[in-house]
């Protein structure tokens, strides 16, 4: 699953309402201070992590990540949101949240029912590092605000599991209506097995099917979109090393004809360059973890004609520079020597880096 998850830009006008300055969050966060400008806002795990963590940081309001996920206005929801409420039961609710995250992230809902409890877990994917506190605290509170507000608040947790050390204990209980349960081994919501059970008073089945229809349709088109598309990132990967691999090459290597190619992704309701920037993107992730490889070797790598051109594209990508991303997410001294051996070895494969189009070796 690619790493790519999709918010809402109404986020911007909702941290500036709790009094967030917006540009000092992203450059804190070291994102685009124009990101929410966006009419689709795209964000990797990281990034999404390191946005939250900035929240926490800018913010003087230990509550806030609860109060930003009790907001259940239907004038603010994805469609999914509205299929939530719309739901039979909570259970049903919880259901359609899980399948229809998959529109949005690589992020899986778990829902476990037990005899006698059951829980609720947000899982993110490609997370290589903990989930920020108040990330955690707007997606559980978000959960709660559903079943309470589609069973008239008859929904209260029996307990909450953190995986954080103590703090902030009574605005925490005093918020879900329940015991927090600290330094837990996950961070869930626990229920009653029976809540799951409770009708939804919200229920609309007209809208229902309206909504869950169009949901289903984009869920569809969306696996089609990446079983074709995955399939054209994992050629493009394997063949990008100094040069760009053109629609051509990548349908020559896939035994389709360009056209062919073309089509498909064109029903998918993707692009041959849009598959491009997210494999150089990707890769260039992968790259700068690798101590060993050097940056200009990493442009060689992703096949930019030079490492301007390269840093020109991560800066529009990540909103910083290679160097500056390399020293946030990989420390030297954290990179183990024998990762660095191998990250050599390999680097040393396909021969010395270049300094321009011109100029490769």
């Amino acid at each position: 699953m690619s790493d790519r998850l999709r918010i809402s830009n109404a986020w911007g006008k909702r941290f500036t309402d709790q009094k967030i300055a917006l540009p000092a969050l992203l450059r804190r966060a070291g994102l685009p201070v124009g990101l929410f400008d966006q009419e689709k806002v795209y964000l990797t795990t990281a990034q999404l992590f390191a946005l939250w963590r900035s929240v926490g940081e800018t913010s003087s309001d230990p509550a806030i990540g609860l109060k930003l996920g009790s907001e259940t206005r239907l004038a603010r929801s994805h469609p999914a949101g509205i299929a939530v409420i719309c739901s039979r039961t909570f259970e049903d609710a919880l259901q359609r949240l899980a399948r229809y995250k998959q529109l949005t992230c690589p992020e899986e809902i778990r829902v476990d029912r037990g005899a006698q409890e059951a829980s609720v877990e947000f899982f993110y994917v490609e997370a290589d590092e903990p989930q920020p506190d108040l990330l955690v605290d707007m997606v559980l509170s978000w959960v709660l605000s559903v079943g309470r507000h589609g069973t008239d608040g008859q929904i209260t947790p029996l307990r909450v599991d953190l995986a954080r050390p103590a703090k902030h204990r009574s605005i925490l209980e005093s918020h879900f209506g329940c015991r927090v349960h600290f330094k837990a081994d996950r961070n869930a919501l626990i229920f009653r097995s029976r809540d799951l059970d409770t009708p939804f008073v919200t229920h609309n089945e007209e809208m229902l099917e309206v909504i869950g229809t169009h949901l289903e349709l984009e869920l569809k088109a969306q696996n089609a979109s990446a079983n074709i598309g995955q399939q054209v990132k994992q050629t493009l990967s394997r063949s990008m090393a100094g040069k760009r691999p053109t629609l051509e090459d990548v349908a020559k290597e896939l035994g389709l004809g360009t056209r062919t190619l073309q089509r498909r992704l064109t029903d998918a309701g993707i692009t041959f360059q849009q598959l491009v920037e997210e494999t150089r993107r990707e890769l260039a992730h992968h790259f700068l973890k690798q101590r060993a490889v050097e940056l200009n070797e990493t442009a060689f790598l992703l096949g930019f004609e030079d490492a301007n051109s390269f840093y020109r594209a991560f800066q529009i990508w990540e909103g910083t520079s290679p160097g500056e991303w390399r020293a946030r997410h990989c420390p030297e001294e954290a990179v183990p020597l024998q990762t660095r051996q191998v990250a050599a070895s390999v680097t040393g494969a396909f021969g010395p880096v270049f300094t321009n189009a011109k100029g490769r070796k």
